[in-house]
């Protein structure tokens, strides 16, 4: 390789040469959703940060195998269907199909694979089998949990303190637990609830384990990367390594897993973290509907450093649009449309460098300068930006927010033929300056 990629290992807390398994085939795994409701831009941030990392690789490798699960067998959706009165298939097939269709439209590539939970429980319960047979997992009031302490290393990836694990698993400390710190493998199911039968009885799966099925059953052990939010290092990831090491004997080698962990940092809204009390949860869906371009989405939420925290604000927005409208421009009046010079070396120099995209950035702003508007295009690609017609992105930008509301409930009343609905919010438009014009792609606002 003429330049090495860096990252961040997780694991060792540092910074590292990344060096693949097998060169011929990178393999990569990050969380997925779990599929019971619309993701928030935390959701969207991860899925867009590994889509790059994933792109990055393959300017370097002949092949990426990308792995990122749908999570369909979990608390919150059993909660969520007897909420709604849904069925629970109907609630998982709906929120998958949105959440792939929110992150087509922030640009990102659907992995090579997307495996779902429930279609990989006889490999769960293969590993929870294997992980009782060995001492470090016990059946106990129908529940089959993992036995922290049988685990020497436990808290390498975190680097959490005993204490800390304690503190950490409170969520699932019960009486029949032999240790605070032990985390469920396998739960009873009622016969209203899902399940399947297993060795302990008919039961489900706890969250670890799936995570851990799908990887080594897409990818096989160890693999090069697993990825996800920062959120998940403990204890979700730490509870992945053990379970996994310990179900293959590798209770000394942390790193028999995956070799490298890749974590972005959080987000927050405004300065404040998003919760429901607050009322400041945003979600990728929302923005979507009310007209935002998932370009901006996707730029904004890569204007920070992967691994540092990260503010979202409408602030943001304005601006990231006004530098893709920026960048539109010059790929629109570039002189020519052939190559006009090699991607600039500090360009992929800084994207190999722990994937720093702000840095990267500055060198799209050095080419927009030099009106290099082929160059321009062809480092965006990288990134998965700047690849719709210039001029149609020129003509929609306006149509935003309000206004895109307005269209959309136009073209609604047009279905239904209510023609005079229709002509009412016509008018509206006109008199903000806005005409309405159909094109292949549907109909686009433009300006007087």
């Amino acid at each position: 390789m003429s330049q090495d990629l860096k990252l961040y290992n997780s694991l060792n807390r540092k910074k590292e040469v990344f060096k693949p398994v097998n060169t011929d085939n990178v393999r990569l795994y990050a969380c997925g959703p779990t599929v019971y409701s619309f993701t928030h831009i935390g959701n969207a941030r991860m899925a867009v940060v590994f889509d790059v990392l994933a792109r990055v690789l393959r300017t370097l490798y002949p092949k990426v195998t990308y792995v990122s699960n749908i999570t369909d067998v979990d608390d919150k959706i059993m909660a969520a269907s007897k909420e709604t009165g849904e069925t629970i298939s109907n609630i998982t097939e709906k929120y998958t199909r949105i959440y792939n269709e929110d992150m087509t439209a922030l640009g990102n590539k659907m992995p090579e694979v997307q495996p779902k939970a429930t279609d990989h429980i006889t490999h769960m319960v293969a590993l929870i089998e294997k992980l009782v047979e060995q001492g470090h997992a016990y059946e106990a009031d129908g529940h089959v949990l993992f036995n922290v302490p049988s685990f020497e290393k436990y808290g390498g990836l975190s680097g959490r303190s005993r204490d800390e694990q304690i503190a950490g698993a409170r969520v699932e400390v019960a009486g029949f637990k032999k240790d605070p710190a032990d985390f469920v493998l396998w739960k009873p199911s009622s016969e209203e609830e899902t399940g399947w039968e297993s060795p302990w009885g008919y039961g489900r799966p706890g969250w670890h384990i799936e995570c851990s099925a799908m990887a080594e059953e897409h990818l096989g052990l160890p693999f090069d990367i697993h990825g996800g939010g920062a959120d998940l290092k403990f204890p979700h990831h730490e509870n992945e390594i053990a379970q996994s090491c310990c179900a293959h004997g590798s209770e000394d080698d942390l790193s028999a897993f995956s070799k490298y962990w890749v974590h972005n940092g959080f987000v927050t809204v405004e300065g404040e973290k998003m919760s429901k009390s607050l009322g400041n949860v945003v979600l990728s869906h929302d923005l979507l509907q009310k007209g935002v371009k998932g370009e901006i989405i996707r730029l904004a939420l890569l204007s920070t450093h992967y691994r540092k925290p990260f503010d979202w604000s409408e602030k943001l927005l304005e601006q990231t649009e006004s530098t893709l409208s920026d960048f539109y421009r010059i790929i629109n009046d570039s002189v020519t449309k052939e190559k006009d010079g090699a991607l600039e070396e500090g360009f992929l120099k800084a994207l190999y460098d722990d994937l720093n995209v702000p840095l990267s950035l500055s060198f799209l702003h050095k080419v927009a300068k030099k009106g290099f508007g082929y160059q321009l295009r062809e480092m965006g690609a990288v990134l998965g930006i700047l690849q719709d017609d210039p001029a149609n992105w020129t003509r929609t930008v306006e149509a935003e927010g309000d206004d895109y509301a307005l269209l959309q409930k136009r073209e609604e009343a047009r279905k239904n033929k209510d023609w005079a609905t229709a002509d009412k919010i016509r008018d509206q438009l006109l008199e903000k300056g806005l005409v309405i014009k159909d094109t292949s792609e549907g109909p686009v606002l433009e300006k007087v």
